[in-house]
């Protein structure tokens, strides 16, 4: 007694399954070939060199895009000089001196295998990039600093190394 449960594949009728194309990005080559063809890895070369180029330019861009972030928590922090407010722009203000500092060590896994990582002709154009956006979050830590009144921006901040003229009614003597 055959079991309801089992399905026997010798039995099935494998005349309709024979016809039917092959699934999309199916590749009739037979994978345990030892000798890859020259194209297909130059194509695997190119393609590889592709995606690092594009994650560089997305590590270079990466601050520019945590700046609406940052910006929404220095609004939540409010005018004021408190502690708070105070560690929200230290932050800011420290990291891009951070990323910077590194920036030869971020980049290294996406610099081509013969060229030198601290060199600034590796991914001149991303390291650029990365400098600007970095550039821009340092702006943005020094617009909220004078904000809060922090940036000695006015004349009444220099008031201490102004020198003042005699006066004239002293002058006459």
């Amino acid at each position: 007694m055959a079991n309801c449960f089992n399905l026997e594949y010798a039995s099935l009728d494998h005349s309709k399954w024979r016809n039917l194309p092959p699934p999309p990005g199916f590749s009739s080559f037979a994978p345990n070939s030892k000798a890859p063809a020259k194209a297909q890895t130059a194509a695997a070369t190119s393609s590889y060199a592709s995606l690092k180029d594009k994650r560089a330019w997305d590590l270079a861009i990466s601050p520019a895009k945590s700046l609406p972030m940052q910006a929404f928590m220095l609004y939540m922090s409010g005018g004021g000089v408190q502690i708070f407010s105070m560690g929200i722009v230290f932050m800011l203000l420290l990291s891009p001196f951070k990323n910077i500092a590194g920036m030869n060590a971020a980049f290294a896994p996406f610099a081509p295998t013969t060229a030198n990582v601290k060199s600034l002709k590796v991914l001149p154009l991303q390291k650029i990039a990365y400098i600007a956006c970095n550039l821009l979050t340092l702006a943005v830590g020094l617009w909220k600093c004078r904000s809060m009144g922090l940036l000695p921006t006015g004349t009444g901040d220099w008031l201490a190394f102004e020198s003042r003229a005699m006066a004239p009614e002293l002058s006459l003597q």
